[in-house]
């Protein structure tokens, strides 16, 4: 039996992965589909339990209003992490010319930020690596609804294989299984069953990479998801009050109304009835006491706590407004170690992608050539320019010309815009020449 206690699927490094075996996996799989992914799917596209909630009796009032803090949480995230994509960059001029073609082939700085996404609604995401029909390596991407990984049971947890599942045309499910040396394909028609032969992929280990938001394989709204429904149910009772006291039942005492005069009443808004002489005709609204102080304080309470405990920053609070510089990231403080911890995993999952990439003969690559890659992550601070260059500007003859570059948000490649400096002032040194020959400078005159 399988234990599946532990957030991954697990194999022992010496046993086979057989077709059982998968089948339980891919039966699990379902379960924390239909238990966890779903609905973390579901909430970010607006699709909260509000809306399936049981319906009142037809004569009250039954709004449905879902405020998708879920998405906008993760948007602005990763706005905050991806907003300003990655720089891969090598100092062996060969494999920086082929990383640059890999990544303007699979459109890497959109992929990134898809891989970001997923991960801040699940917790984790794949990437599969494949040689295309036009033999070049491209990449694929996918959330734990479709695939998922397969380690071993060490302490290294090394990949063992990964799993993508897919619904054909025809309503068949299938899917593939990547392990160290070939790709094998399956379908469950009902049971499951191999197809076609196996493909070797020719890639060194599985090839797909799990990218993680945390060590707890936690989304960045799942800790709040309580907290939104709370709210969701709160506002919409809000509105069906509302609706109450529009629609609220008039109360006629001491006077008979007849069917015509009703909707007479109804439509003009006027009531005007004789009296008997003493005065006992009493007509007014039945109201319910109002519990607007009590919504309101639940609904603040609700929403900060929402931001407060996700980490994410609510951009549209008006103390944002007036904040620069190092105060705006005094504001930013909570997110941005939120995105220096999704900086680290990210990072270590890229390191794993372009390992496998070049280690495919297709790439033409050494198989170290990974080694030389640097990665730099920028987060999407509001850019204030002018303070940037007194700093940059304070720094001069403090740090090297590197480091001082490195502080101007509109300097996107350091090395490059030193080598277009060199060649300005190369090109000074020239004119200064030109013009001193001119003059006859040179000689004494």
């Amino acid at each position: 039996m399988l234990n599946f206690t532990t957030k991954d699927y697990c194999v022992p490094y010496d046993q086979e992965i057989t077709a059982e075996i998968i089948s339980e996996f891919l039966m699990e799989n379902r379960n924390r589909i239909a238990t966890r992914y779903q609905k973390l799917s579901d909430a970010y596209e607006t699709k909260y339990c509000i809306f399936t909630a049981p319906q009142k009796e037809k004569w009250k009032p039954d709004n449905r209003i879902a405020v998708n803090f879920a998405k906008y949480i993760v948007d602005t995230m990763n706005g905050f992490f991806m907003g300003v994509p990655v720089k891969v960059t090598s100092d062996d001029k060969r494999t920086a010319d082929y990383i640059n073609k890999v990544d303007a082939y699979n459109d890497t700085a959109d992929l990134n930020a898809e891989l970001a996404k997923r991960c801040d609604i699940f917790g984790k995401a794949y990437e599969m690596y494949y040689v295309d029909p036009n033999g070049e390596i491209s990449i694929a991407v996918f959330d734990p609804l479709d695939a998922f990984m397969i380690y071993d049971d060490t302490i290294t947890r090394r990949r063992r294989a990964f799993v993508h599942v897919y619904v054909d045309a025809e309503n068949v499910t299938r899917g593939s299984i990547s392990d160290e040396n070939y790709v094998k394909y399956f379908k469950l028609d009902p049971s499951f069953m191999w197809v076609d032969e196996p493909k070797e992929h020719g890639f060194d280990g599985v090839p797909a990479v799990e990218y993680v938001e945390n060590d707890e394989q936690q989304g960045l709204f799942e800790p709040v998801l309580s907290m939104i429904d709370a709210y969701n149910k709160a506002i919409s009772e809000k509105a069906n009050d509302v609706d109450y006291f529009a629609d609220a039942y008039l109360k006629v005492l001491g006077a008979p109304i007849n069917d015509e005069d009703l909707p007479w009443i109804r439509n003009n808004r006027v009531i005007n009835f004789e009296g008997d002489g003493a005065g006992n005709i009493d007509v007014d609204f039945l109201t319910k006491p109002s519990g607007d102080e009590t919504q309101e304080h639940l609904l603040d309470r609700l929403y900060h706590q929402i931001f407060t405990v996700s980490m994410v920053a609510d951009l549209s609070d008006e103390n944002f407004g007036g904040a620069s510089g190092i105060a705006l990231k005094y504001k930013l403080l909570a997110m941005n170690n939120l995105r220096a911890t999704k900086e680290r995993k990210f990072k270590a999952g890229m390191v794993q992608r372009y390992k496998l990439i070049c280690s495919n003969p297709v790439s033409g690559m050494n198989n170290d050539a990974w080694v030389t890659i640097r990665y730099k992550f920028t987060p999407n601070f509001p850019a204030n320019i002018e303070e940037e260059a007194e700093i940059a500007a304070k720094l001069a003859g403090v740090v090297s010309t590197e480091t001082q570059l490195s502080t101007l948000s509109i300097v996107n490649d350091v090395q490059a815009e030193k080598d277009r400096i060199e060649e300005d002032q190369r090109g000074l040194l020239a004119d200064s020449q030109a013009l001193r020959e001119v003059f006859g400078v040179n000689n004494g005159t």
